[in-house]
């Protein structure tokens, strides 16, 4: 019972592996939470694949983050939102955004992931985690 209270504890976030906006992202968050709340998984990857199916979304979702967080899943702003209220200060006074309607979030939100890979670039595979990381991703 305690392993799985512990597990249901931590937030998926589940990423696109080859864009570098996104591996940068990453390393951001494992850099702002010394908890280890969050978990990461590469969209590319089965284990994501399985999720998505389980959350109802598409398995070749790759233009949003997702967050899954008791067994809610989020996309788009709403996900980035959902991480940034979990970092540590100062970070977490940004989700004030979410005042801003969803709508208008996520075309924001929308247009950044279509540019994602021309502005930052991208890999022609996942990123690999660096062994003091490595227990953060999900395999």
């Amino acid at each position: 019972m305690g392993a799985k209270r512990k597990q249901d504890h931590h937030v998926i976030v589940l990423i696109d592996g080859v864009c570098h906006m996104c591996q940068g992202l990453t390393k951001f968050i494992i850099e702002r939470d010394p908890a280890g709340l969050f978990k990461f998984a590469s969209l590319q990857s089965d284990i994501a694949r399985y999720m998505l199916r389980q959350g109802g979304l598409p398995e070749e979702t790759m233009e949003t983050v997702v967050v899954v967080e008791n067994n809610t899943y989020y996309t788009r702003s709403a996900a980035a939102l959902r991480i940034i209220r979990r970092l540590s200060f100062p970070w977490r006074l940004l989700y004030g955004f979410i005042i801003i309607p969803r709508p208008l979030r996520d075309l924001i939100y929308k247009w950044v992931a279509k540019n994602r890979y021309r502005w930052f670039g991208k890999d022609e595979a996942c990123m690999i985690p660096t062994p003091d990381i490595r227990s953060r991703f999900l395999e």
